[in-house]
Formats: structure tokens, sequence, C-alpha cells
């Protein structure tokens, strides 16, 4: 049976038993791979002694249509992240963009330019450089899906957006309004400081980490993104804390 190869992240790892493991790989020409990596814990085994969350690699894999399990054959460990294992946000960063990344994409579905993101993340995550990278990664996300947000038209009205201080975005139409007119829409309150940021980043595709509304960038690009799951992935409260009504107030 024919195989593949194909650069990977690793984004979910599992002990299948004393010498193997289970993995979900983000691969950048075949989408999300989950597959079996037999005695890839050896030390003789293919697998560089095993296959670890948060790295990068090239692996070669036999897909067969009647498994849920691809079998992997080869893992060729190319980029080990360092800056994510030496400070604990840049971990949680990086957890939350694999988190999001295993919930947002089916199996089998690629997104090369998502997976060059992911990558790039992974790579430029490190101690106070955080908030740029994973506000990039949740942007590029979002415009991958098919959910970047309109930014420039009010989604009432269908004029340019009027200038003001603050905005409502309406996460169920994913654009901008100065005045909801259906209250019982979900409308969600964005300082001008926010839509700015986000301007400017769609114009030099750069998020600054010295902008201080990065924090408020990054929980709301998150909220809409917990939005459009329909659920609350277990690494946001990690990241973005404990409040349950994340999509609230004033971002």
């Amino acid at each position: 049976m024919p195989s593949i190869t194909d650069e990977a992240l690793c984004i979910r790892v599992w002990d299948w038993s004393e010498t193997s493991q289970t993995v979900s790989l983000f691969t950048r020409t075949h989408g999300v791979l989950r597959g079996l990596a037999k005695g890839s814990k050896r030390p003789t085994s293919k697998f560089s002694g095993g296959i670890e969350l948060l790295t990068l690699g090239e692996v070669v894999a036999i897909v067969k249509p009647s498994s849920e399990l691809a079998t992997l054959t080869d893992w060729n460990l190319t980029a080990l992240y360092p800056g994510l294992r030496n400070n604990l946000q840049a971990f949680h960063a990086a957890m939350y963009a694999a988190d999001l990344v295993g919930h947002a994409l089916r199996d089998a579905d690629p997104h090369p330019a998502w997976f060059d993101a992911a990558r790039d993340t992974l790579a430029a995550l490190r101690p106070g450089a955080v908030l740029a990278p994973l506000a990039a990664f949740q942007w590029t996300s979002l415009v991958e899906a098919g959910y970047k947000p309109e930014l420039n038209t009010d989604i009432v009205t269908g004029e340019p957006l009027a200038k003001a201080g603050s905005y409502y975005f309406l996460p169920r139409s994913g654009g901008l309004c100065v005045a909801p007119t259906d209250p019982a829409a979900p409308a969600w309150r964005i300082r001008a400081e926010t839509l700015d940021s986000l301007r400017e980043y769609e114009r030099t595709k750069s998020f600054q980490e010295t902008n201080n509304n990065l924090s408020r960038v990054n929980r709301f690009l998150a909220s809409y993104w917990r939005e459009i799951l329909g659920l609350e992935i277990p690494t946001f409260r990690v990241m973005f804390g404990s409040d349950s009504h994340a999509g609230s107030g004033s971002r």
C-alpha cells in the first residue's frame, strides 16, 4: 500500500502501550492525521525515541481507508521549539494553538497556509514574545476557516463603518456595527483601539509585542472562535482566564 510523506506538527499524543504511541499530527498537505506509531518509544526505533507534543518532523505513514488510524512508519524530528519549554505563558499559547487546530479542523482537510502559520507561531513563541505571534495565528486561522471578521463595513447598514469610540461585534454575522438593531442577537462591545490593531495587522501582516492592546485582541479572537466552535476548548481558560463571559464587555 502506498505511503505518504509530509511535514507535520504533533498536536496530541497518547501512550498506546509501553513502547507505542497514538498521535494527532497537523500535516502541511494532508491536514490532520491520526495515527499509530508502533514501537516508537524504543531507543532503536525510526521515531527519534518517541514523538513529542509540540514538535515538528517529517512523517511517513500508510493511510488505510478502512481504518481510523494511519500506520506511522517513520518520524524524522526537525524542530523541538525550546522557547516553549522555558516559559509557561509561551507553552500555554502553543497548547492553545494546537488545541484550536484539533477542534477546528476535520481530519484530512489540508490547509497549507494554516499549517505554515502554526509552524511559524511555535518557532516565534518565547519569553517576551507571546501575544503577537498568538494573535497573528488566531487571525490566520479565522481567515483559513472562512470566518474572517469584516472590519470596514457596518454589518447592519451595509455602509462604510463610521468612526466611533467603540463598536459592537455581532458574532453570528461576523462583522461590526455602530448600533445593533436586534436586541436578541449577541453583540460584543469592541473598543476602537482593538479594531485599529486588527486593521493595522491587515495592512502590515504584523502585530507588535509592544502593542498594549494585544491582550484584548487575543481575547476577542479567542471568544469569536469559541462562538464558531460552539464550545470552549480546554486550553481557553488556561490561556485567557476563568471569565466565562469572555465575549461580553468591552474588548
